[in-house]
């Protein structure tokens, strides 16, 4: 398992770790990951599922997100994807609460590979 000292100086974050962060833009929390969506061909993030404050799930994906110590932060509201909008992923991708649960023992690189 990672330690936290580990983590800090790869740039490697928990997984467990990560979907406790806010999303946030310009200092504003727009939502709260609730999942992790992983490629099913290769171990990569591919997004998280966020719960934002309207109550609505909505893609946000990881290349697009900036992972700080404390937020996940955005440019723009509109990296916020409608699921209906991005089916792909859906099918293309498992969730890290299907594979592991609550994400304890995996970690994420800043590429968005998956490290168990």
């Amino acid at each position: 398992m990672l330690s936290d000292r580990a983590a800090k100086k790869s740039g490697v974050k928990k997984a467990e770790d990560l979907l406790k962060l806010p999303v946030r833009m310009g200092g504003i929390e727009l939502g709260r990951p609730v999942d992790l969506l992983i490629d099913r061909e290769r171990p990569r993030a591919v997004g998280f599922d966020v719960l934002c404050g309207d109550e609505a799930h909505r893609f946000l994906p990881f290349v697009v997100a900036k992972v700080r110590d404390d937020a996940i932060e955005i440019d723009s509201p509109f990296l916020l994807l409608d699921f209906a909008q991005v089916d792909f992923y859906r099918h293309q991708a498992t969730t890290l609460r299907e594979l592991n649960g609550d994400g304890r023992g995996i970690a994420v690189g800043e590429d968005g590979t998956i490290q168990e």
